[in-house]
């Protein structure tokens, strides 16, 4: 692949979007390489965890790539729209949990990418905006739908009528990251945060994803029921019973996600 890059480290996938030079934007063939990525390895049982992150300091992602926009003819726009939305969904559905290390500003598609994820952490330097009313659209990967549901309506409608920048602080103030980070300790938190989300269970991982996911879309006793469906599944594996013998023998349990 040309511009993304991936590792694998305690069982945490590294996706990194690999194109500096363009301000990490999202072309067509980074869409298509993303979606390739990220197919493998929702199929791979040892994968528990996927950080998403961009390559150098200046920015995480500028978001979808303008000069390739301005050369579309009017009809193919719907389609490259399409793309991009259907990519950022994939990360939203992918099965384990997912986070967000942004080491750097986040615009337009590259701030809904990143809603996308589960969890968020940023540099200090990190800035966030849905800048897509300046250029007389409306963001169309998610925005409207994911930041109004992680920071509140009036907050999201201001932020997208305006299209203003919120610095890391008040991303962190209003619950859109979890932590701010030195740039250089920005890996090290992440690891520090993935460790400790893989050493417990492989499929209670799962399975508490998609019961959180799928719960706050619904009422509270729906969301009880999903619950309740998501937890049966974690009944019969060998983790579980794992699981009960570490507690008993006071030892660290070895997940096997079985």
């Amino acid at each position: 692949m040309d511009f993304i890059r991936t590792h694998v480290k305690n069982h945490t996938a590294w996706l990194t979007i690999d194109r500096p030079e363009a301000a990490n934007a999202l072309s067509r063939q980074v869409l298509e390489e993303i979606t390739d990525t990220l197919e493998s390895l929702a199929i791979d049982q040892d994968i528990r965890a996927l950080v998403i992150t961009g390559a150098g300091e200046k920015v995480f992602s500028a978001g979808a790539d303008l000069k390739e926009r301005r050369e579309l003819p009017v009809e193919e726009v719907p389609f490259a729209v399409k793309r991009i939305r259907e990519t950022i969904d994939a990360v939203a559905a992918f099965p384990v949990p997912t986070v967000c290390a942004l080491n750097g500003p986040a615009f337009g598609g590259g701030f809904e990418l990143a809603l996308a994820c589960d969890i968020r952490l940023c540099t200090k330097e990190t800035t966030f905006a849905l800048t897509e009313t300046t250029l007389a659209i409306i963001p169309g990967a998610g925005g409207t739908q994911r930041l109004p549901r992680e920071i509140g309506p009036a907050r999201a409608k201001e932020m997208i009528f305006t299209g203003k920048k919120i610095d890391a602080e008040k991303a962190l103030d209003w619950g859109l990251v979890t932590a701010v980070c030195d740039k250089d300790s920005l890996t090290v938190e992440v690891e520090a945060l993935t460790d400790k989300m893989v050493s417990n269970g492989p499929v209670a991982l799962k399975q508490a994803k998609y019961a959180i996911n799928q719960g706050v879309q619904t009422d509270l006793t729906t969301g009880i029921a999903i619950e309740a469906k998501a937890y049966e599944v974690t009944i019969p594996t060998r983790d579980r019973l794992e699981g009960l013998e570490a507690f008993k023998e006071k030892r660290k349990p070895e997940y096997t996600g079985k």
